[in-house]
């Protein structure tokens, strides 16, 4: 794992892209609705009460931005009722959501994942044990549906330094203040690529 923070009262874990991988196929094999629960939480940094929500007819290609967005109905950080906002979705993850759709021949109405909060976070919870068991390394028992949504906004915003703004709005975060704790520390890579001389 990138990084692990046991201060505090809750351990905070930070993925890989090949950790998120892995924790996808681990959900999978119990089924393909658990492993594209996990891919909107750690490839579109949907909170995991936001998952069962977005179904086809919440899903548009921009032409003008050339990317997937999806429609998400989804937490408001300054309180008061949930906040409509356009999610962007990567194009693996789209392929992925249109044959599962097609496959199963479901309502362009009907949810892609169609569970609750509970089972969306527990189906988290055994993936993670899962891999925990099979590479005997107790720290993925830590790794919560959050620290998915953690992982995606620190890659892109750190890693791939995606301006605040753009994840602000498709992350659905209101204020400079909500976002400002995924601005973790970079890697050691990010910090020798940021300043490598020439």
């Amino acid at each position: 794992m990138v990084r692990v923070d046991d201060a505090g009262g809750v351990t905070k874990c930070w993925l890989t892209p090949d950790e998120l991988s892995l924790l996808e196929r681990s959900a999978g094999e119990d089924g393909w609705e658990r492993e594209i629960a996990i891919q909107l939480m750690g490839r579109c940094g949907l909170r995991a009460s936001e998952v069962s929500y977005p179904g086809d007819e919440h899903l548009r290609y921009s032409e003008d931005g050339d990317v997937w967005l999806f429609e998400v109905r989804g937490k408001n950080t300054k309180g008061g009722d949930r906040k409509v906002r356009d999610a962007w979705m990567p194009d693996d993850v789209a392929d992925d959501v249109h044959k599962y759709s097609r496959e199963r021949a479901l309502n362009p109405y009907k949810a892609w994942v169609d569970v609750s909060t509970p089972s969306v976070r527990r189906w988290v919870k055994e993936a993670a044990h899962s891999v925990a068991d099979n590479l005997n390394n107790p720290r993925w028992q830590s790794v919560s549906s959050h620290d998915l949504r953690r992982s995606w906004a620190t890659y892109h915003l750190v890693e791939r330094q995606v301006d605040v703004r753009t994840m602000m709005s498709i992350g659905g975060w209101s204020d400079y203040s909500a976002i400002e704790p995924y601005l973790a520390e970079p890697t050691e890579k990010r910090i020798g690529v940021a300043m490598k001389t020439v």
